[in-house]
């Protein structure tokens, strides 16, 4: 059972997109890195669209780590335990 909207094959242009456009708001060039080496866009989207439950998928491009949900594309930063609570 598919809970998505979208159909046809293939990887959203927007999803490619959204992940370039955070990454370079990281500061990373395109020239530092092939998407496609380290994420198989469709694949993500087909395992983000497929679920009718949240979902979340995270991957590291370039040291970089983000978080993809069906709904955004966020920069994942370490937390460091400097502080007792």
């Amino acid at each position: 059972m598919n809970c998505s909207s979208r159909t046809g094959p293939g990887a959203s242009p927007d999803l490619v997109v959204e992940i370039i456009e955070t990454l370079e708001a990281c500061g990373l060039d395109r020239d530092e890195y092939q998407l496609y080496n380290a994420v198989d866009v469709e694949a993500l989207e087909e395992i983000l669209h497929s679920s009718c439950g949240d979902v979340e998928v995270r991957f590291t491009v370039e040291d970089i780590r983000l978080a993809v949900t069906p709904d955004s594309v966020n920069i994942l930063i370490d937390e460091h335990p400097d502080s007792a609570d």
